[in-house]
């Protein structure tokens, strides 16, 4: 039995993967313990779409081999596809492996035996055309289950599609079994996931199934309480899945809708599917139908050809639109992506500068939105992190609430009311009393 410690970086999709990788250790035996416990074997789960993300990985690998030096050290994940070669080349590094290959690494690195040269499994990204099933586990309050994964848009900021592939997806049947199946473990609310979830439905190149029939299927699963879509593209965020969202017992009034700019000018060098004028209906639709949703943005600053104007424009588009919170990503060149070689390029500190105006106006957005729902019943799924005597949780509407410390609150729903906002941000609420069953 071999001890095996896991770091991640990046997002939820890659914190689904390693969790079902470490399962797959563990069912050979294996122990998963901390980065720090004198690890056997280090599995590094890779992003690419962080700027520096071979820093991040020197880094990781270095921190990893002072810890134990005789580990073996193993790269996956989507900077690993990328650029095998040129990770293999980091010291310290034993195996890299591809996107086709991450989920057969138990029985690639067979016996997991240090070689005088780092071994490269990583085939052209072709070959990543099977769908790996994959949730968190880690966390016991809420869950993110992967239901798609690849990309076959073209933005031409972006990695992804050279990172991971096609769109694929896991089909209706199977995500309904691994849900009834994460029901039986304690949690309470599953994220859905995927890198284009609303694309959800291909399987082998051919369009088989919808992702509105997915999410009508998963709200009949008994004993998960909430059900949240992590993100979803504006074009395919359709009036259906607006109108069932509403009406649903199990899915939250809470939409996370990429935006990226608000120049139409600034999307199409994009390549982005929509215009403004679609974004801005899609958010009045859902805001029509439910009053209290909360709606997240990502937008990216400084994209080659964005002028003062287009971002004045893409920050008046935002102040005027009823959403809740912002995800602000400054933009960095990536290799091989078209943005990379355009022209009208910004400077870093202009960069720097329209991504602090969109951070305070998150700010206040955020805050307007709390204001809203003050003095409104909510419900409050509460969650193991406590600080100075004082839990947290989300409501539905992904309100993030503080309140006094109670074990027994713990990875429970409780109705709350919403009193006022503290110091730090977040909303106080009444002392929680009522349980909530939705099952």
């Amino acid at each position: 039995m071999k001890k095996v410690a896991f770091y991640t970086l990046g997002c939820k999709l890659n914190y689904s993967e390693t969790s079902t990788i470490s399962r797959l250790f563990e069912e050979k035996g294996h122990k998963k313990v901390d980065f720090t416990d004198t690890p056997d074997i280090f599995i590094i789960n890779t992003c690419s779409v962080t700027e520096n993300a071979d820093k991040k990985c020197h880094k990781i690998v270095r921190e990893a081999r002072s810890i134990s030096p005789d580990a073996y050290v193993a790269i996956i994940g989507c900077y690993a596809q990328l650029k095998p070669k040129e990770i293999a080349e980091i010291p310290g590094v034993d195996a890299v492996l591809g996107a086709a290959e991450k989920f057969r690494l138990v029985e690639l690195l067979d016996g997991f035996v240090r070689q005088p040269q780092a071994q490269v499994f990583a085939s052209d990204i072709e070959k990543a055309n099977r769908f790996n099933t994959s949730y968190s586990l880690h966390d016991r309050t809420r869950t993110f289950l992967k239901v798609q994964d690849g990309c076959d848009y073209s933005c031409t900021f972006c990695t992804i599609p050279l990172a991971r592939g096609n769109s694929r997806s896991d089909s209706i049947a199977n995500i309904v079994k691994t849900a009834e199946e994460i029901a039986t473990t304690e949690v309470r609310e599953i994220v859905l996931t995927g890198v284009n979830t609303g694309d959800f439905g291909l399987q082998e190149g051919k369009r088989v199934e919808r992702f509105v029939d997915l999410i009508k299927a998963l709200d009949q699963v008994e004993g998960i309480d909430r059900f949240r879509i992590s993100s979803i593209e504006p074009n395919l965020l359709t009036d259906e899945i607006i109108a069932f969202v509403s009406q649903s017992q199990r899915f939250v009034p809470h939409f996370h809708i990429p935006l990226q700019s608000g120049s139409n000018k600034v999307l199409k060098l994009m390549k982005r599917r929509y215009l403004r004028e679609l974004y801005h209906d899609r958010v009045n639709t859902i805001k029509s139908r439910m009053p209290h949703c909360c709606i997240g943005v990502d937008v990216i600053v400084g994209f080659p050809g964005e002028t003062d104007e287009d971002f004045l424009e893409t920050y008046q588009f935002l102040n005027e639109l009823n959403i809740s919170y912002l995800h602000v990503f400054t933009y960095s060149e990536r290799e091989n992506t078209p943005a990379a070689s355009m022209s009208g390029k910004v400077p870093a500190h202009v960069r720097a500068e329209r991504s602090k105006m969109l951070h305070i106006l998150s700010d206040k957005k955020r805050r307007k939105f709390y204001e809203e729902n003050l003095e409104r019943e909510a419900t409050v799924l509460f969650e193991n992190d406590v600080e100075e005597g004082m839990m947290h949780g989300f409501t539905e509407n992904y309100i993030r609430v503080v309140a006094k410390y109670d074990p027994v609150l713990v990875n429970e729903l409780r109705k709350v009311k919403l009193l006022q906002i503290q110091a730090k941000g977040l909303v106080e609420v009444e002392d929680a009393v009522s349980e909530v069953h939705l099952h």
